[in-house]
Order: C-alpha cells, then structure tokens, then sequence
C-alpha cells in the first residue's frame, strides 16, 4: 500500500509540474516578431535612399510612424484581415514598443506619418478612417519637405506607398485602420490597447519585437515632450 501511495503521489506531482511547465510556456511569437522585422525592413530600405525617401526633417516633426508592409499573400487577402502592420510613437524616453494594426488594402508597402497630437489619438482610437476620422495627405518625397509642402504640413497624417521598387506619396483617403486584438493579445496578454503600448508606454517587449521602433531610433532620435 505505501509503495502504491508513493506511486501515486509522485505520478501526480509529475502530472502538476507538467502543467505548470506547459502554463509557462511562452507563446511563438514568430509571426509578431516577423511583422516588425518586416516593417523595419521596409523603413530602412527608404531612408537609406535620401533623394526619394522621406525628408528627414520631417520625419523629425512626426510623432508616430506606422508601416504596413506588402501584404498580398497567394494571391488573396488572408483571412479578410487585408493589410497587417506596426507603428510606433515617441515617448518621453524615446520609440515606444510596437503596437499591431490591420489596414483595409491591399498589394503594397504602406508608409504613415502621424504628424500631431491629432493624427496620434486616432491611431489610439479603436478604429478610424483616413480622410474621415483623420485628415490625410500624399507625403512629399526627397531630402527636404521644402516651402511648396507647407499645405500638407497641415494634415493630421501623411501617407506613402512603395511599390515595384517605387516610393511616392499617396493619398489613402477611405482606408479603414484598426488595432490587431489578436497580434496584441499575443503579445502584451489580454486587454492591453495600443493606447497603452504608444501613449502610456506602461508595457515592456523584449528586443526581438522591438526591430520596428529600433529601425525608427537610427533615423529619429528625438524624444517627445510633455
């Protein structure tokens, strides 16, 4: 009978520790880490081009930057989702960690600078429409934003696209922005909002996610101010 109880006991401490061990694993974010790659990819791949990049000095001005890379997969949109992304704002201690979003097109690498307090809160909002919600204008392309921009300068949010090698402003008007719950639930754990990953700045992401905003510091070092 001992012997049988000590079987018992230990087959079932084997059993809990088996659980706990499986409760602790982490979830394979591969596909969350591949999209800030990606994005990063994408963003350095303009700015190191200087005459058809994005100005710097107006990067410089802009308090968020979302990328969407190409986001055709086989031919179709996966999963209905269409586009999928990050982007990052600056805190008072610099990039903030990625917050994923999904965007309603197709087809292209897609490039947005958030260029004031505006434009910011309705990448916080649960969803926004570019040119309803959110005012938006083709971004200018070259060394300098130049005088001949300063209408532009006036739009919550300046957009790009690259395609075939080609990069250009691009006006995105009725494009429907969302955060991606499942990419953020992923990676932060239930209920945290890109609010809170942007603004906030109140979660951690270890350095495997954080390529996108990393890509973001070499070229824009300013931080935010109060």
């Amino acid at each position: 009978m001992r012997s049988m109880f000590r079987t018992v006991t230990v087959l079932c401490l084997t059993l809990a520790v088996g659980t706990i061990t499986h409760a602790q694993t982490p979830k394979n974010l591969d596909d969350e880490i591949g999209q800030s790659d990606k994005a990063a990819k994408v963003f350095r791949e303009i700015m190191d081009t200087p005459d058809k990049g994005i100005p710097k000095d107006l990067l410089e001005k802009a308090e968020c930057v979302a990328v969407f890379p190409s986001v055709l997969k086989a031919g179709f949109v996966v999963g209905g989702r269409g586009g999928r992304g990050v982007a990052s704002c600056r805190t008072l201690s610099g990039w903030s960690a990625p917050a994923y979003f999904t965007i309603g097109a197709q087809s292209t690498d897609f490039v947005m600078l958030f260029m004031n307090k505006e434009g910011m809160n309705s990448l916080l909002s649960d969803e926004f429409t570019l040119g309803g919600d959110a005012s938006v204008a083709a971004g200018p392309v070259g060394r300098q934003a130049g005088a001949a921009t300063d209408l532009k300068l006036n739009a919550q949010i300046l957009s790009y696209s690259r395609s075939k090698g080609l990069f250009a402003g691009l006006e995105l008007k009725g494009v429907v922005i969302k955060p991606d719950k499942d990419d953020m639930r992923d990676v932060y754990g239930d209920g945290v909002t890109a609010k809170a990953v942007l603004k906030d700045n109140t979660v951690t992401a270890s350095a495997a996610i954080r390529a996108f905003p990393t890509a973001l510091g070499r070229y824009s070092s300013r931080n935010a101010t109060e």
